[in-house]
């Protein structure tokens, strides 16, 4: 293919500005929709189908965060995703792009010895499990009898279909 190239001296102010303004659009990102590394100010509110919430802050001050930090689940970035300072979104978001599916690898067989003698073990006990360092693992009693404790270190709200709303302040 034979391509002519104009130099851009050669535009009239008009044709110059619609260059330069196409290719403004193709290098700089759209800074103004959610995207990675945006900071965002929003309100949210996160509930089981039923309508039952779990979380909800959208009589409070508005949350801070930058996509992408870790703040908040990447299924909600991505739900997010291209919405603009203004903009709201109601959306029920399967297990898989909420906490995931349940791994039976993560629930877990412990001898009862291994308790503290006058620990109170119920089902639905939340239990803090320490590791190396800094490190612990928030686990759940899903059963017990007198020789073992099995514990749940799936997330909660694994398996779980989740409304997720949002109300987006401002995108920087």
């Amino acid at each position: 293919m034979n391509e002519q190239r104009i130099p851009l001296k050669q535009l009239n102010p008009a044709q110059e500005s619609v260059v330069r303004d196409a290719t403004q659009a193709a290098i700089a990102p759209d800074t103004s929709r959610v995207g990675p590394g945006r900071r965002v100010s929003l309100n949210f509110a996160l509930s089981l189908e039923s309508g039952e919430d779990i979380e909800n802050n959208l009589q409070d001050a508005p949350l801070n965060c930058v996509i992408g930090d870790g703040s908040l689940l990447p299924g909600f970035e991505a739900a997010m995703h291209g919405m603009c300072a203004g903009e709201g979104l109601d959306v029920v978001l399967a297990p898989e792009q909420a906490f995931g599916m349940p791994n039976e690898d993560n629930v877990q067989r412990f001898p009862l010895y291994r308790f503290p003698p006058d620990m109170e073990l119920s089902k639905g006990l939340m239990l803090s499990f320490d590791g190396k360092g800094d490190y612990s693992q928030t686990g759940v009693v899903r059963d017990f009898d007198a020789r073992y404790v099995t514990v749940d270190f799936n997330h909660p709200l694994a398996g779980r279909a989740l409304r997720f709303r949002v109300r987006l302040h401002a995108v920087e």
